[in-house]
């Protein structure tokens, strides 16, 4: 499945990296500002661009269904059509609760990035501009989250902490690349729902904006990452390596949420099991994270430890 780009410009290739210095700092301060100018020409208020009052459509999902957890299992196929749309609606609920989640984390780490850098920088700008839009992403998909008629789906208590440890000990680079991880795999399933004429027009409307606004935060960050990455000393690189092949391990279990089949009616220890041996949701994950891997292997964070705790996360490709 390859994401169609309608309406969401594609990010630019990221140059090669740089030694540190007075030139990697001009081109820092360049791609912010080009970034701070693509902010003003393509921002949007939720609350306005949407219809929040629209009814939904009889018989529409809320998620395309290929991308449902359970698509092509055998479950799959002794559910009912009414209950697979059910569960697409849960889904597309407990996804944007991780989203929420994932974005409370990247306005912490992006706060700690600027703490120490000049507040009149186009870089410490763009990232303002940033957490600006984050705020309003995450108060969009808990908007819809409660529009849909489902409760919220938080992570799980042991990743919830583990984040609230990662967010205090992680490297810059380990930040950086955890926002990416965080970012592009949602944001190749978004890229596939908002030109989907299937899927309600409410979710596509979500997933449009914010297709269109992460693009700029992905192109920010690996920018960044490249840097850091082309700057740091060994142990911070191997560390980053580490941290970021668990946050995989973590971001793979926590995509999805089992109560989402309690919630539907379904036996939640079957749902689980099918959808850890599903072929096509093994696709479905390595197909979106594909590539980001390609980008991180290519700034040298696929290595040794880190690499094997990817594979094993089941987002990286033997």
């Amino acid at each position: 499945m390859t994401p169609p780009t309608n309406g969401a410009p594609p990010d630019s290739p990221a140059a090669p990296p740089r030694a540190a210095g007075p030139t990697a700092l001009a081109d820092r301060e360049r791609v912010a500002e080009r970034l701070l100018a693509a902010s003003a020409r393509h921002s949007f208020d939720p609350d306005r661009e949407l219809d929040w009052d629209a009814p939904w459509q009889e018989g529409l999902w809320y998620w395309p269904p290929e991308l449902v957890s359970l698509y092509d299992t055998p479950l799959w196929y002794r559910m009912s059509e009414e209950q697979r749309i059910d569960l697409s609606r849960h889904e597309s609920a407990a996804l944007a609760s991780l989203g929420i989640w994932f974005e409370m984390i990247l306005m912490q780490l992006l706060v700690r990035h600027v703490y120490d850098k000049p507040a009149t920088s186009a870089h410490v700008r763009y990232a303002l501009t940033e957490i600006a839009d984050e705020c309003r992403h995450s108060m969009m998909f808990a908007r819809v989250i409660q529009r849909g008629g489902t409760p919220a789906y938080p992570p799980a208590r042991a990743h919830h902490n583990v984040a609230r440890v990662f967010k205090t000990l992680s490297t810059t680079p380990g930040s950086f690349a955890a926002t990416l991880l965080g970012e592009e795999v949602l944001d190749w399933m978004q890229r596939l729902t908002f030109p989907d004429e299937r899927v309600q027009p409410l979710i596509r409307g979500v997933t449009r904006i914010h297709v269109i606004e992460e693009a700029r935060h992905v192109r920010y960050a690996r920018e960044e990452l490249r840097r850091q990455m082309a700057t740091a000393p060994a142990w911070e690189r191997e560390l980053t390596r580490i941290c970021c092949g668990e946050f995989a391990r973590i971001f793979s279990v926590a995509f999805v949420n089992p109560q989402v089949y309690t919630n539907v009616g379904l036996d939640r220890a079957e749902a689980v099991a099918q959808v850890r041996t599903s072929a096509h949701r093994r696709t479905v994950m390595r197909e979106g994270a594909r590539r980001l891997t390609d980008f991180l292997d290519e700034v040298g964070l696929l290595r040794g430890a880190g690499r094997r705790m990817w594979r094993s996360s089941g987002l990286l490709a033997a």
